[in-house]
């Protein structure tokens, strides 16, 4: 159905949208409180026994490598947003 109204699927639209504000936490200055949140989060305690959570920064990770891109180009904003835009879902995986 999706392909038929040319939409792009949900998984593709939501990995664009955190690719993009990615781009916006590299690009901030270092003092602002939205870099420090984003990149440098260390949550005090013990972590449960299971499996541990997906991190915002863990799904970012993976995002980038979806897409091909690396952290460096978030400066180049033209061209960040040109391939947050065409980060295409995964056909294989590691």
């Amino acid at each position: 159905m999706t392909t038929e109204v040319c939409c792009r699927p949900e998984a593709e639209k939501l990995r664009e949208a955190r690719l993009r504000w990615y781009g916006h936490v590299l690009c901030a200055d270092d003092d602002t409180v939205r870099k420090e949140i984003g990149l440098n989060l260390e949550v005090p305690g013990k972590r449960p026994r299971r499996r541990p959570k997906q991190r915002w920064l863990d799904t970012s990770h993976l995002d980038l490598k979806i897409a091909g891109m690396h952290p460096d180009q978030a400066f180049d904003r033209k061209n960040w947003r040109h391939h947050a835009r065409r980060a295409e879902p995964a056909t294989k995986r590691d």
